[in-house]
């Protein structure tokens, strides 16, 4: 071996060593014969380096997983001497294998046994064992063995290169491994098993690391072999025994979790479950308060969990079957597991009571299907209420400012919890509310000396309340009267109380979501709206000193105007005077900090537009107040690109120029409280619009920063396309020939929407435009395409091929759109070189949205151009290019039917083939019987079948013909 390039193994190796054992090891997989260096390196422990005997069973994992086919017998033979030699030297080294080279080493082994259990080495196991005997260094190689084989059997991550072969390879694979499965049931299981049972019983009280790899191994196979080799009373005692074991006992919950967990006749898993559980009682595991082992605590939930819902699914079965008297002996070993149920729910570990919802959740799903609930049941509905009010709560360490994984898993959990809440409103709504009410009344009396924790989970259970109890359009506050008066009280006092005073992120944040959420509310008691409205502007709101709570209030004070429409009337100017200072922009000199972000603002600016534009007002004040709003906007920006004209250093570029696109921004989110032209002419809005227009158009010409200014003034465009329609007509050559003077590929490929919704909106209206730009947009376009990039550099790939969907995108708006004389009218000679373009991205590039669009093009094109009457010889394209085309794009190795893309090309394809046949007729018939498809080598039998196919009347026919 090359030891030079060996020493680039080791981790703490400089970069130039291990870039050439990398490449080293590539050479090793290609050579015929470095396997068998590698082979006898292990037999015979040449070398001592742990990162080099790593190497080595990478090699021959190569081998066997790859190539192994290729070898000879006595190769193969040689392979399995190999691993045989090394397993045996494992017994007699004075220092065990480090843990990952044995796990590798595993691997191998498995790898060799799905390869030749079958026909070669039926022995595999009988043979393993005979070398290990009870040596604990072998039993646990073994074990590990066992892990590795039951993942190659079990797990189904298969490498694959696309759809068709990953489905192709999973039922190859899939097959392979039943009858692997099935083998090993009929040849070796039960000696296996007893192999289990003998590790267990002689390591059990000597070596709890053995014990648990063995516990871990019986709970894997479980699932697939015969349950009454491991259901049986002397392996159920000793797993029971192990419960007690303090170092066992965690995997031994999970071994009985797998044996609960395997599929069985009901009236059997109930027997089973019940005779566990009174074992496990009768132990005293019963008894959680006395238990302080939380890691043993959350197996034990999971193992507890297991076993409700094992029970819950013979339940529902046997009531399928019409066993009524099996289901209410279930039910009653379901209502045992309650109360303990109930205690793992309500422990103060997280953990434990996440792994015992699916039990509980699932026992909620019975009761909801029982016609009437016992005192008993009524009481359990009640306990798990309680529990989950209780277990919303957050702790005392919840990190609010910074919040990390731990915070992440709480999230999580109460969202576990949340589906509790909706399950408990289906089974009892008149208790879960009466509930919710009793809290969050009793807390919001003493809200002040009550801590946060306390007053933000009763506020937000009225929030969580709105999903437990559906209405729809968010009509909370009419229909059933109880329900209504409850939740209006509620709301009532919550924004009366002043809660929204407290000093906690938390409690600030849940009253303004569920403020907004309960909006209906203020339909019904209006008076509470300045209230609310002064909460949202002042120091609890928008001036808030945490930016987070600010952030999230700007989005909810836009949601909570939009909601109340006109019953913000009252308050519009006042409303408008208040938040002036929050859409001040800040350039970067000021050095101050804003109290809103960019993005903040935004919504801030949207909220100012929607008070306006809904207001009752005359169409003067509105353009009055519109004209307050964006003339400030509209001089700062002239400012500020001044200066951007004169920045000499690059950062304050940037920032200039960050500062002017955000300009931009908030002017284009003013504009959508309107919905079309109509809206902004009756508001007497257009006048201002065009101002901003005439204001944000020279930042075109603006030589710096160019990728951002354009992106904003693009963006503006297209807002003010639907708000001014053809009033912004006389503005788009200049912007267009601005937009693309040296522009690049993700400029074009953001320039083309705006033309394409200007071509689609306004038609023949901006013929002559688009026949005036349509070859500078084209030259621009391919320039870009043609540019050489590195062989390796993807993003520039994946920006050719965006520019070039963007492309087709275009032209497919154009023929779409009426207007194939804008490309009619480029001359012979550019007509021809479009055309070339389209057969070439339907053909030669592997991107099938790319090529749906293509055939679209080409089929709008026929159907426009391919009758008697169609531009001179455009019949001989028809042929020459457009069918040939039909053909070879399906017949590319890279046209995967199983990408669901692709199939809508080949649809496509075929609409194509059915357009040129509607407009050519017998004549497009006779040219594939008589020439085409002969010169394709088609049988003829073939031919007449696609021909007969392609006659069809129903479209549909001829796509399935083409598809198969």
């Amino acid at each position: 071996m090359d030891e030079q390039a060996l020493l680039g193994l080791n981790p703490n190796a400089d970069a130039d060593f291990r870039q050439r054992a990398l490449a080293y090891f590539e050479q090793l997989k290609i050579s015929q014969d470095a396997w068998q260096v590698c082979a006898e390196a292990l037999a015979q422990s040449i070398y001592s380096d742990d990162h080099i005997k790593f190497f080595c069973f990478q090699v021959l994992e190569h081998q066997v997983k790859f190539k192994y086919s290729e070898l000879t017998e006595v190769q193969q033979q040689l392979i399995r001497e190999t691993l045989i030699t090394w397993l045996q030297a494992q017994m007699l080294n004075p220092q065990p294998e480090k843990t990952f080279i044995r796990n590798k080493a595993a691997q191998v082994f498995a790898l060799l046994f799905v390869t030749e259990y079958l026909t070669k080495w039926p022995k595999f196991f009988f043979d393993i064992l005979s070398v290990v005997d009870l040596n604990p260094r072998g039993v646990d190689m073994y074990l590990r063995i066992l892990m590795a084989v039951d993942a190659e059997l079990v797990d189904r991550d298969v490498v694959h290169t696309s759809e068709a072969s990953y489905y192709f390879a999973l039922t190859l694979e899939a097959r392979r491994n039943t009858l692997l499965k099935d083998t090993m049931r009929e040849q070796c299981i039960p000696s296996l098993v007893e192999s289990w049972y003998q590790i267990l019983q002689n390591y059990q009280y000597n070596n709890s690391e053995l014990t648990c790899q063995c516990l871990e191994v019986v709970g894997a196979y479980v699932s697939w072999i015969d349950l009454s080799l491991i259901a049986n009373e002397r392996f159920i005692n000793m797993l029971l025994g192990h419960m007690s074991v303090e170092v066992l006992r965690e995997e031994a919950c999970d071994c009985l979790f797998e044996i609960v967990n395997k599929g069985m006749d009901p009236i059997d898993k109930t027997k089973l479950v019940e005779s566990l559980c009174q074992v496990l009682q009768s132990a005293g595991l019963f008894s959680i308060d006395q238990e302080d082992d939380v890691d043993f605590l959350a197996r034990f939930s999971k193992l507890v969990n297991g076993m409700g819902q094992a029970l819950i699914a013979s339940w529902t079965k046997l009531i399928k079957n019409g066993d009524m008297k099996s289901a209410q002996d279930s039910l009653q070993a379901i209502e045992a597991k309650v109360a303990l149920m109930l205690q793992l729910l309500i422990h103060e570990d997280d953990d434990i009571s996440s792994n015992i919802i699916g039990f509980c959740y699932d026992y909620l799903h019975i009761l909801k299907q029982l016609s009437a609930l016992s005192d008993q049941q009524k009481a359990n509905v009640e306990a798990i209420m309680l529990a989950v009010m209780k277990k919303l709560t957050y702790d005392e360490e919840y990190n609010f400012e910074n919040e990390g994984e731990d915070e992440a898993m709480f999230v999580e959990y109460r969202k576990q919890l949340k589906l509790l809440l909706d399950r408990l409103a289906q089974v009892s709504p008149e208790l879960l509310l009466a509930s919710v009410r009793r809290v969050f009344n009793t807390t919001l009396q003493n809200w002040q000396t009550t801590r946060f924790m306390e007053v933000e989970v009763a506020i937000r259970l009225l929030y969580m309340l709105a999903e437990a109890l559906p209405v729809s359009h968010g009509a909370h506050f009419s229909g059933d009267v109880t329900k209504a008066t409850a939740l209006q009280d509620m709301m009532r006092t919550l924004v009366t109380s002043g809660v929204s005073a407290y000093q906690h992120t938390s409690v600030t944040l849940e009253f303004f979501e569920t403020v907004v959420r309960y909006e209906k509310f203020f339909a019904v008691e209006p008076q509470h709206i300045p209230t609310v409205l002064m909460a949202f502007l002042d120091h609890r709101g928008l001036r808030h000193t945490s930016p987070k709570v600010r952030s999230r209030t700007a989005y909810l004070f836009s949601r909570f105007v939009k909601s109340l429409n006109k019953q913000m009337n009252p308050f519009i100017e006042d409303v408008l005077n208040r938040i002036q200072d929050l859409m001040e922009l800040s350039p970067p000199e000021n050095g101050y900090q804003a109290l809103l972000s960019s993005d903040d603002q935004l919504f801030i600016y949207e909220t100012a537009g929607v008070l306006i534009v809904n207001s009752e007002y005359s169409a003067e004040r509105k353009q009055v107040l519109m004209r307050n709003l964006l003339t400030p906007l509209m001089e700062k920006f002239k400012v500020l690109l001044e200066k951007l004209m004169m920045a000499q250093d690059e950062d304050r570029q940037m920032a200039l120029a960050d500062c002017l696109n955000h300009a931009v921004g908030v002017a284009s989110r003013t504009s959508k409280a309107f919905s079309n032209k109509q809206t902004v002419k009756q508001c007497g809005c257009s006048e201002v619009y065009l101002d901003c227009l005439q204001t944000f158009l020279p930042a075109l010409s603006c030589p710096l920063q160019k990728e951002v200014l354009r992106s904003g003034v693009r963006t503006f465009l297209h807002r003010m396309i639907i708000c001014l329609e053809e009033e912004v007509l006389p503005f788009i050559p200049s912007a267009s020939e601005h937009m693309l003077k040296d522009c690049e590929a993700k400029d074009l490929q953001e320039f083309i929407p705006l033309i394409n919704q200007i071509t689609a909106k306004f038609k023949t209206q901006v013929s002559p435009f688009l026949q005036q730009m349509f070859m500078p947009l084209l030259h621009a376009i391919f320039e870009v395409l043609l540019l050489p990039a590195e062989e390796n550099d993807q993003s520039a790939a994946l920006e050719k091929q965006m520019l070039r969907r963007s492309y087709f995108a275009f032209l497919q708006t154009v023929t779409g759109s009426g207007m194939s004389e804008v490309i009619a009218n480029q001359g012979a000679e550019n007509v021809e070189r479009v055309l070339f373009t389209v057969i070439q991205g339907a053909v030669d590039y592997p991107d099938p949205i790319a090529q749906k669009t293509c055939f679209i093009i080409l089929s709008k094109l026929v159907e426009l151009w391919g009758g008697k009457d169609g531009p001179v010889g455009f019949a001989d394209f028809v042929y020459k290019h457009i069918v040939p085309a039909c053909f070879l794009a399906p017949l590319k190795q890279t046209f995967d039917l199983a990408d669901a893309q692709t199939v809508l090309a080949l649809s496509e394809c075929a609409v194509t083939l059915k357009t040129i046949h509607l407009k050519r007729g017998p004549e497009c018939i006779q040219y594939l019987q008589q020439e085409y498809l002969p010169s394709l080598q088609v049988a003829p039998e073939i031919i007449q079948e696609f021909c007969q196919a392609l006659q069809q009347p129903d479209a549909k026919v001829f796509k399935n013909y083409l598809k198969v």
